[in-house]
């Protein structure tokens, strides 16, 4: 960008030149960025078909597309929309949907982890040096060299141990600060202890120091505490991406014109003009227009309903065809979508007292590790009245009950279950997800988007003459209509090129028309065309005087969709069918899949308070599902999965992610994490007989720091190697 000013007189200071420069640039208009959801892509060729799309559009300076987070961020100049940018995308085949970058978080950097990750190294580095020179100790060294092996393993391990285990000391700090005691709390004595004994013997020319028992003991710890921290990683707020979805500029008219709102600054009564495309930014009463209104994210209904004079609509919900004005009822926080989005964060928030396998075990150990560790101290100083003797003993014992193999037993096999289910197309984002899982009984499925591909597609075309498909084409590809989308599409692969029909015109709500050869032709809805309405979703076509054609449409079944519901069955789960469409359609769809239980109509406070209900009846719920009306359901269900086609805020709120079309992974996935459970009892069996074991060996002093150190470490090894037997 280039800016001229010869306005300005040149003058012998150059500050007194550049303040003018300054204040013009700081008048220019400057770049937006704009966030857009893009729930579809799935794929490198999905990010670079987006990425030229966006840059295709004019104004557009950046577009990059991140996979992960199924979002696209653009640098454009004022002039751009983020509808445009939607428009342009959905007219190449990708969904879009705009979001408040004000409401998502500033920045997805993996913090926490790269600091983990960094600490570890450099407990591992410096373990590596420290245990190369004990070499030397342990070959017999003497006297000075002895010394200076010992002060320079000193010298590498009490830096390392300081930095590395600060995740540690800062948590029992906390925990003692609050009067209690965590699991922490006996690893940070553990470690300050083989410090300061090793230190002690170092300086008087002892025989032993144990400096590579601590860095061996931060180093265990920290992989675990990665290896738990990588389980948990993908985990974001659905609520906040539910609200990042809530439409953040309004159109509202007044009697000096239209003007561009923030919708926080909309009040009820106002007037809104919500255009062909957009999304409908508050609850509210259509005043005047005829449309249609994609409420699929909202009630997950697969066929868009009539909205005119009167008609009630939501914030969230798609108008699709014609321009619509709207009176305001709510908006903001008192919309239905933002209702939602609290309901999703009570729910989360009671998800999150579960209490995990790891979490019950590490209420018993600690204690039970400082009582048995200050016994053994005192009970070895009143029998020798030597401190140093009793403090080696109560470090051995601190050590060698060190909860390495209780810290790896849980994220060791997670990590392998994660890998393998990752492999068959699940993602686990959550890290008790599988230990939850294991615990359901019941499976609520939805319907529309989950059970099938949530698109409707036209079945029997063959009772079309080519001369009646070619003008169905040639209507079907003047619409937005979703019903003349997927008929075009059918069409188009048949071959048939579109008829020549002139005068082209869209009727908001009601259909397309047109003229062929002299004769008038229509495609849309029943009513419009004088026909009877039949139960299935239907088009109707009509050429000139002749009798409508009826094309009907139904939702094909997602791959496997049979096939888990009678796995699941087969294992003894009780499966219910919840879906937002009619009675007749869930009730027909069910017998096809062969689910008896079902839930027709159902709103999405109804959904969460069927979750509710069975819960506080004892049940264990998996709850399966990709709408907007499932999120409330998905983050109050014990535990649930949603697929990669799902919107956002659905994703978020699942604790599982099908990244394929197939639902066969889901039967899988049960049987995988009743085994991971399994493995997990076993490693805490583990855990708990070296314990036994090696306990007395180091009460009674037969044991010192180095092979306390060594002892857990293969405790810590077997953890490891029994979660791989899970791959």
């Amino acid at each position: 960008m280039t800016a001229t000013f010869e306005h300005v007189r040149p003058s012998a200071c150059p500050a007194c030149n550049a303040a003018p420069a300054a204040e013009h640039m700081a008048e220019l208009p400057k770049d937006a960025r704009l966030m857009l959801s893009l729930p579809g892509i799935h794929c490198a060729g999905c990010i670079s078909g987006v990425e030229k799309v966006l840059a295709a559009v004019p104004g557009v300076k950046e577009a990059r597309v991140n996979l992960t987070l199924r979002r696209a961020s653009v640098q454009a100049g004022p002039e751009v929309s983020a509808e445009a940018l939607c428009t342009a995308l959905e007219r190449a085949g990708y969904e879009a949907h705009e979001l408040d970058p004000g409401v998502l978080a500033t920045t997805t950097a993996d913090r926490q982890g790269r600091d983990l990750l960094m600490r570890l190294a450099v407990a591992f580095f410096a373990m590596m040096n420290v245990m190369l020179l004990s070499v030397a100790v342990w070959s017999g060294a003497e006297g000075v060299t002895r010394d200076m092996m010992h002060w320079i393993s000193a010298a590498i391990a009490i830096p390392a141990v300081i930095f590395s285990g600060r995740p540690f000391y800062v948590s029992a700090w906390s925990a003692l600060r609050a009067q209690r005691l965590n699991m922490d709390v006996p690893i940070t004595l553990a470690i300050v202890l083989a410090v300061g004994t090793s230190l002690y013997e170092t300086i008087h020319s002892g025989h032993h120091a144990y400096f590579d028992a601590a860095i061996a003991l931060c180093t265990f710890l920290l992989a675990g505490r990665y290896l738990d921290h990588r389980t948990r990683a993908s985990a974001r707020s659905a609520a906040q991406e539910l609200a990042a979805l809530e439409v953040p500029r309004a159109l509202r008219l007044s009697a000096a014109g239209e003007e561009t709102v923030s919708v926080a600054e909309l009040r009820v009564g106002d007037i809104v003009r919500v255009k062909p495309g957009g999304r409908i930014p508050v609850d509210g009463r259509v005043t005047a227009g005829q449309s249609e209104i994609d409420r699929s994210l909202m009630t997950g209904e697969s066929l868009p309903a009539f909205a005119g004079a009167g008609s009630v609509v939501s914030a969230g919900e798609v108008n699709l065809t014609g321009p619509l004005t709207v009176e305001v009822t709510a908006a903001g926080q008192d919309t239905a979508l933002h209702r939602i989005a609290d309901l999703v964060a009570v729910a989360e928030a009671g998800r999150g007292n579960y209490t995990s396998l790891a979490d019950q075990a590490a209420k018993l150990y600690a204690p039970g590790v400082h009582i048995l560790s200050a016994v053994a101290a005192v009970g070895w100083w009143l029998y020798t009245q030597d401190l140093r003797i009793a403090l080696n003993i109560a470090a051995a014992v601190l050590i060698i009950t060190c909860p390495c193999a209780l810290g790896l037993a849980v994220p060791a096999v997670t990590t392998a279950a994660s890998g393998r289910l990752f492999r068959k197309g699940l993602l686990i984002k959550d890290g008790t997800a599988l230990e939850r899982l294991a615990e359901a009984d019941t499976v609520v499925f939805d319907k529309t988007g989950t059970l099938t591909n949530g698109a409707p597609t036209p079945m029997a075309l063959d009772h079309l003459r080519e001369d009646a498909a070619r003008v169905a084409l040639a209507l079907a590809q003047g619409s937005s209509h979703p019903l003349a989308e997927s008929l075009a599409k059918a069409l188009a692969t048949r071959g048939l090129r579109p008829a020549h029909v002139t005068g082209l015109n869209e009727v908001p709500g009601y259909g397309v028309e047109g003229t062929w050869q002299g004769q008038a032709v229509r495609l849309g809805r029943a009513a419009w065309l004088g026909a009877e309405a039949p139960e299935d979703t239907a088009t109707f076509l009509q050429i000139g005087d002749t009798a409508p054609l009826a094309i009907t449409f139904a939702d094909t079944l997602r791959e496997g969709a049979t096939d888990v519901v009678a796995a699941l069955q087969a294992q003894g789960k009780r499966v219910i069918l919840i879906s937002g469409d009619t009675t007749a359609a869930v009730t027909r769809f069910a017998q096809t899949v062969g689910i008896t239980e079902v839930i027709a109509e159902a709103l999405p406070h109804e959904k969460a308070a069927l979750v509710a209900d069975l819960t506080a009846e004892g049940a264990k719920v998996l709850m399966v599902g990709d709408g907007l009306n499932d999120t409330a359901a998905l983050a109050a269900a014990h535990v649930s999965i949603s697929p990669a086609s799902a919107l956002d805020a659905a994703r978020t709120a699942s604790d599982m992610v099908l990244m394929g079309r197939s639902l066969a992974p889901i039967a899988d996935a049960i049987r995988t994490s009743v085994s991971a459970r399994k493995r997990i009892r076993e490693n805490f069996t583990i855990a708990t007989v070296y314990n036994v074991l090696a306990v007395p060996l180091a009460v009674a002093g037969l044991c010192s720091p180095l092979i306390a150190a060594l002892a857990m470490s293969t405790s810590s090894i077997t953890v490891s190697l029994n979660a791989l037997r899970l791959k």
